[in-house]
């Protein structure tokens, strides 16, 4: 790979709001992100299950192992060191990408959406929010509530595509896609109060990720059926728009400071995935 990082050329959105964190946090978020990314190009690549299989089993067995000579190994034990992140948080992640190397891939329950969504995306809000020095465990909470929402995102902009690799999260309709996108708000709403528990030079990074990334929602929404959802390809945000909402942060950072209540007042809407996963423990 080249000088650049995996966040630079897979998470346009991302990598946005990163311009406004300072460049020691940055490139500590770009680690977590690589090795995120690094496992999930094993479920997503094209090879067969069985080569999938494998090259996941031998990637987990690495990082078990601390097989150093692997800097992206390396690097996110260090995040895991200096950060304090339990390992049942990476145990989450892993099991999550896993499930998704099988032939045929189909959730039928909001249960089982919203902790496949935990897994490989509410697993990571908790990480960032450490690296972010966030302590306090309502905080901790809201931010897997904004790794949920954003692949909620994921899973309503993505739909077509995901069929196309024999993976069903949800329907092929419009009435499946906007619920998603409704429940996705929910987890975005739940989030917003913490980002005060951020110290404040990282806070706006978080505000611009968080704007930039639901505006996709907004624009899937904004496609009323599920004709004009298929004709119109990957929907993503164009940096004019991104610029609108960068513009738009700025008032939510305002709000912060106005606002008066904070995260002890939201009730997080964990109790289907702590039927199965013990997110306290991971706090």
């Amino acid at each position: 790979m080249s000088n650049q990082s995996y966040l630079s050329i897979y998470a346009k959105s991302f990598n946005w709001a990163g311009f406004f964190l300072p460049k020691k946090i940055y490139l500590k978020c770009s680690a977590l992100y690589d090795f995120c990314r690094v496992v999930d190009n094993i479920a997503d690549s094209n090879e067969s299950i069985d080569i999938k299989k494998k090259k996941f089993i031998n990637f987990h067995n690495n990082f078990d192992n601390k097989q150093f000579e692997d800097p992206i190994i390396k690097n996110m034990w260090g995040l895991i060191n200096e950060f304090d992140i339990s390992l049942n948080i990476i145990k989450d992640l892993l099991d999550g990408i896993n499930s998704d190397i099988r032939d045929n891939i189909r959730l039928e329950r909001e249960k089982d959406l919203l902790i496949y969504s935990y897994k490989v995306a509410g697993t990571v809000g908790l990480m960032m929010a450490k690296i972010l020095r966030v302590k306090k465990k309502n905080s901790l909470k809201s931010a897997i509530d904004l790794g949920i929402a954003m692949q909620l995102t994921n899973i309503s902009r993505d739909v077509i595509e995901d069929l196309n690799n024999g993976r069903s999260y949800i329907n092929l309709n419009f009435e499946d896609i906007k619920s998603t996108i409704e429940l996705a708000e929910k987890y975005y709403e739940n989030s917003f109060y913490s980002i005060k528990e951020i110290p404040l030079r990282l806070r706006f990074a978080i505000l611009v990720a968080r704007r930039v990334y639901r505006k996709i929602g907004h624009k899937i929404l904004n496609k009323q059926n599920i004709e004009n959802y298929t004709k119109s390809g990957k929907i993503y945000v164009s940096n004019l728009e991104k610029i609108i909402e960068t513009f738009y942060s700025l008032f939510d950072l305002i709000k912060l400071f106005l606002i008066t209540k904070n995260d002890d007042d939201i009730q997080h809407d964990h109790f289907l995935i702590n039927e199965e996963i013990n997110l306290d423990e991971r706090i």
